[in-house]
């Protein structure tokens, strides 16, 4: 990625505690793009676009009706009440292909293109239609009823503007141009590895009092999709420093990112930072000053990022949302402060401050205040799964009074 190697000295301060925004800050330092591809427009869906997209023709291509009605000369109708043969009938898809005759009309429905010498659409409802005739004699809308050849927008112009994240809206107009398929950004291929001896897929934990549902790698999968990466693995792997080393390296062949979930801590199993060992990792840092979370951790394997998560499920979702978030946003061709769009609300509650850590509390939404929701514990998963937003206290902030401003990032 070109950047360049820690020294001693300052991987050995990593180690260190840093704070929430020194790491946001490391984290938005690898957050570059990785590469472009060439996909057709179905499987463009939330992509980022790498290359604006130009339009390849004019719309409308031709002069067209806007409604359905007769397609006529308004020289013709100079004298109401008139009487106009019709000559035929146009539909989208299919002219009348000739120009308009002297003294006549042509039936026409919305979308189809205008014989030559059209300069007005009646709309159906104020004409009366007899035996091959059309008969007007209601008074001319102000409205002429037809859209110019490139009023919606001209070849050559550009529809999408690189950059831009690829919504229904704009793949149509980018389908409206002709376009079959357009330039993005690679998506990051994310590996996960969760650890844990006590783990077993759900649906099989029983009973058992050894071991319970393994929840926190589905979450993470699901919100590596929303921030634009694509799953190559996910393994459930126990604490065994030997399966976790064999884990890791097949997802360094396979990922850009890797996310290893717990055995993070300085327990006798917790071995999620040696599994990378042989891999020569460079940590970027391995602690920070939040709460919850304070054990996550980044690095670096050759070309592959490792973000570590911690174990606990309220940590671990609060952590990816954080760091692998924003670090998912740049990879896949956005900026990594898309990731951290913080919004002032009111809050309906005192939120506690801290002397030494950021503070993330979870919290949902009701009638526009924040709602802290009064479980906070780490491992809480019911209340994990009422959360919508979290509300920063920085550090060294004061416990905050109820009704006050609080910066909020939807969860």
């Amino acid at each position: 990625m070109g950047l360049s190697v820690s020294t001693p000295q300052q991987a050995a301060e990593r180690t260190h505690l840093i704070s929430f925004d020194e790491a946001s800050r490391l984290i938005a330092l690898h957050a570059r793009p990785l590469g472009t591809e060439t996909v057709p427009i179905e499987a463009a869906d939330r992509r980022i676009l790498a290359r604006p997209a130009v339009a390849r023709r004019q719309s409308p291509v031709t002069l067209v009706s806007a409604m359905d009605g007769y397609a006529v000369r308004e020289s013709d109708l100079a004298q109401l009440p008139a009487t106009l043969a019709i000559a035929g009938k146009s539909f989208a898809g299919a002219g009348f292909g000739s120009a308009l005759p002297a003294h006549s009309c042509v039936r026409i429905f919305t979308g189809a293109p205008a014989p030559i010498g059209t300069d007005r659409i009646v709309m159906q409802e104020d004409v009366r239609e007899g035996d091959g005739v059309a008969i007007f004699a209601l008074p001319l809308s102000p409205r002429r009823h037809l859209r110019l050849a490139g009023s919606d927008f001209r070849e050559g112009e550009i529809l999408v503007s690189a950059g831009s994240i690829l919504t229904p809206q704009r793949l149509i107009g980018i389908a409206a141009a002709d376009l079959a398929e357009v330039e993005v950004f690679r998506q990051p291929r994310v590996a996960i590895i969760c650890c844990g001896d006590e783990l077993i897929e759900p649906g099989h934990a029983g009973q058992s009092l050894d071991k319970i549902p393994e929840s926190i790698s589905f979450g993470i999968a699901a919100l590596v999709r929303n921030w634009g990466g694509i799953i190559t693995a996910r393994r459930r792997v126990p604490d065994n420093l030997a399966r976790l080393q064999a884990a890791a390296l097949d997802a360094v062949e396979c990922a850009d990112v890797i996310v290893v979930i717990g055995g993070a801590s300085v327990g006798e199993k917790d071995y999620a930072k040696g599994a990378f060992a042989s891999l020569e990792i460079e940590y970027l840092f391995t602690k920070v000053a939040i709460r919850p979370g304070k054990p996550v951790w980044f690095g670096r394997a050759g070309k592959t990022l490792v973000v570590g998560l911690p174990g606990n499920p309220s940590s671990a979702l609060v952590t990816g949302r954080l760091f692998l978030a924003p670090l998912l946003a740049g990879l896949s061709g956005g900026n990594a402060s898309d990731g951290l769009d913080w919004r002032m609300m009111r809050s309906n509650a005192p939120v506690a401050g801290c002397s030494d850590r950021d503070v993330f509390a979870r919290a949902t939404v009701v009638a526009r205040s924040a709602v802290l929701l009064l479980d906070q514990d780490s491992a809480s998963q019911k209340a994990l799964a009422d959360a919508t937003h979290l509300i920063r206290r920085r550090s060294g902030d004061l416990t905050s009074a109820a009704d006050a401003l609080v910066e909020t990032l939807v969860l």
